[in-house]
C-alpha cells in the first residue's frame, strides 16, 4: 500500500512509527483515553450490479480502536508490540517472518492469525506494504525458462538450465538486471504440473517462463510476477484445476486477496488470462467420465458447490470478468470437476506438447 507509487523508505517507516506512538503517549499522559483509526478495505463485494462501491483506490470505511472496549484494548496491546518489533527490525535492518513475531510474546498473541491481523493494520496505519516494515516470509514459488536476474549482487541464470526450477526471490525490491527472450509467461497452480513441463523439457520447445505458486501464491510470488509483467511486458496465461479451488486460486492472481485488499493495486496481475481448464473442455479434449468427479454436495458447508455459488456473487466477475463467470456457471451446471492432469488419459505429454501450444497458439484462452 504504497502512496502516490512511492516506496516507502525505512526512515519514513520509523517516523511514521514514532509519531504514532508519541501521538497515543499524549493522550495518556494528559488523561485521554487514546483512539487509532484504521481504514477498511474490500477487493470484491457480493452486492448485485449498480449497488456495488468496491474501489481498490479508496477505503470502504473504517474501524475505530479505543481502550474504552475490552476486545479493542486487547488488540490495541497487539499492535503496539508488533510495532515495537517492526521498530527494531528497521532500526538494525533485519528482516523477521510473520511466525517470528508471534513467537517473540507467544502468551499475548495467543495464535497466529492474531499477528497476521496486527501485521495488517500496522500496513495500513502507516500506509506501507509488509515488506516495507522488514516482515518477509520465505517464498515457495518456482521459476524456470528464459529469464535472468540478479539479487543481492548475485545472477541468477534460468536460461542456463531452462527447465531446472528456481526459488522465486524474496526481496522482489532488491532484483536488478531483469532480462528475457520470452514470448510469455505461464502460471500454473500446482508443483506437480510444474514438474510435468519440467520433465516434457517445456522450456527447451517453447520460449517462455514458467511460474507456480505451488497452490495459493504467497505475497513474493504474486509481487515477483507483477515485476516481470511491469519489466518484460509480456503476456501471461494461467492455468489451473478445473475446480472451486483452482478459479480460486487464479481470481487471487488477477484481482487480489480480501485478506490484503488494502495492497491488492500492488499485488494483482489486471492482464492475466485464464488458459484453462475449463468446464468446457472435458467434452473438447475427450476426457472420460472417469477422470470427472462430482462437485460434493450442498450438506458440507465449505462444499465444491457452495464455495461455487459465492465466487458467482463476487462483483469483479460481473464487472470485470464475465467470461470467466460463464465457465464457472458451466462448472456449477455440470456439477462436475477435473484436474489438469486428467489429460494425461491421452498421453503423459499431452499436456505439454499438445494442449498448453494449441491453446496459446489459437488464442481460445479468456
Amino acid at each position: 500500500m504504497e502512496g502516490n507509487g512511492a516506496i516507502p523508505q525505512s526512515s519514513d517507516v520509523l517516523r511514521k512509527i514514532r509519531e504514532l506512538t508519541k501521538s497515543i503517549v499524549m493522550d495518556l499522559s494528559r488523561g485521554r483515553s487514546p483512539t487509532l483509526s484504521i481504514d477498511r478495505f474490500k477487493n470484491y463485494c457480493t452486492r448485485p450490479m449498480g449497488k456495488c462501491c468496491c474501489s481498490l483506490d479508496f477505503p470502504l470505511g473504517r474501524e475505530i480502536l479505543t481502550l474504552q472496549r475490552e476486545c479493542h484494548a486487547r488488540r490495541l496491546d497487539v499492535l503496539l508490540r508488533v510495532l515495537l518489533i517492526v521498530q527494531q527490525l528497521l532500526q538494525e535492518n533485519r528482516q523477521g517472518s510473520k511466525r517470528d513475531i508471534y513467537y517473540m510474546h507467544p502468551s499475548a498473541f495467543s495464535e497466529q492469525p492474531v499477528v497476521d491481523r496486527a501485521i495488517n493494520d500496522v500496513c495500513i496505519i502507516l500506509l506501507c506494504s509488509r515488506h516495507n516494515l522488514n516482515v518477509v516470509s520465505v517464498a515457495k514459488g518456482l521459476v524456470m525458462g528464459w529469464l535472468i536476474f540478479t539479487e543481492a549482487e548475485r545472477k541468477f541464470d534460468c536460461i542456463a538450465s531452462l527447465n531446472t526450477a528456481h526459488s522465486v526471490p524474496v526481496n522482489v525490491e532488491e532484483l536488478k538486471d531483469v532480462t528475457s527472450s520470452a514470448q510469455y509467461i505461464l502460471v500454473v497452480e500446482k508443483e506437480s504440473v510444474f514438474q510435468r513441463l519440467a520433465d516434457d523439457r517445456f522450456c527447451s520447445a517453447n520460449r517462455c517462463i514458467v511460474i507456480t505458486g505451488r497452490g495459493y501464491p504467497d505475497v513474493p510470488t504474486r509481487r515477483f510476477l507483477r515485476l516481470l509483467i511491469e519489466k518484460l511486458h509480456l503476456p501471461v496465461y494461467c492455468l489451473v484445476d478445473c475446480d472451486p479451488y483452482g478459479f480460486d486460486i487464479l481470481s487471487t492472481y488477477r484481482f487480489g486477496s480480501m485478506q490484503m485488499a488494502y495492497d491488492a493495486k500492488l499485488l494483482r496481475v489486471q492482464g492475466i488470462c485464464w488458459l484453462g481448464a475449463f468446464s468446457s473442455d472435458s467434452e473438447k479434449y475427450n476426457i472420460p467420465n472417469v477422470c470427472l468427479l462430482p462437485l460434493t454436495a450442498e450438506g458440507d458447508v465449505l462444499s465444491d458447490k457452495k464455495r461455487t455459488e459465492v465466487m458467482l456473487q463476487r462483483c469483479y466477475l460481473q464487472r470485470e470478468a464475465p467470461e470467466w463467470r460463464l465457465e464457472l456457471e458451466l462448472m456449477l451446471h455440470r456439477g462436475v470437476k477435473f484436474e489438469i492432469e486428467a489429460l494425461a488419459v491421452h498421453s503423459i505429454s499431452f499436456l505439454s506438447k499438445e494442449y498448453i501450444p494449441s491453446k496459446i497458439h489459437g488464442k481460445l484462452y479468456i
